[in-house]
């Protein structure tokens, strides 16, 4: 499926006292990817919300290896699962510049109608980027 990466550099209010990410800022470094996926197919996230679909996590699965610290570059990588039907299912790997593994994760999140707050299918237009 569809991969895309990014990096980010760790700022130092992302960390603890002792200089390391809290584990809560991996769930934003996710959302930075996959934001990024979803531009990088052509979906603006705020148009979508514009027409009346929200997109929410209804799932989060971490699995922390390695801690980063304040001032790393960190790559975090995203995949979408499968083609989405009225959910989008999204795997990652974040690495450091040594290309260590720092964490592994997968979210799911669901199209929602904004008016019903009722599932519905992904958008065709959404659909059809992902088929050319």
């Amino acid at each position: 499926m569809k991969i895309d990466e990014i990096q980010i550099r760790v700022r130092y209010g992302e960390t603890d006292q002792m200089g390391v990410v809290y584990h809560g800022n991996y769930a934003l470094y996710l959302e930075m990817g996959r934001i990024e996926w979803l531009r990088k197919l052509g979906v603006s996230y705020k148009k979508m919300e514009e027409s009346g679909i929200m997109l929410p996590v209804i799932s989060l699965n971490i699995n922390y290896k390695k801690s980063a610290g304040y001032d790393d570059v960190i790559n975090v990588r995203t995949e979408l699962r499968k083609i989405p039907s009225v959910k989008i299912e999204f795997d990652y790997e974040i690495t450091n510049t040594s290309g260590e593994i720092l964490t592994t994760a997968s979210t799911t999140l669901a199209f929602l109608d904004m008016k019903t707050k009722r599932p519905v299918k992904a958008p065709q237009y959404i659909l059809d980027k992902l088929t050319d």
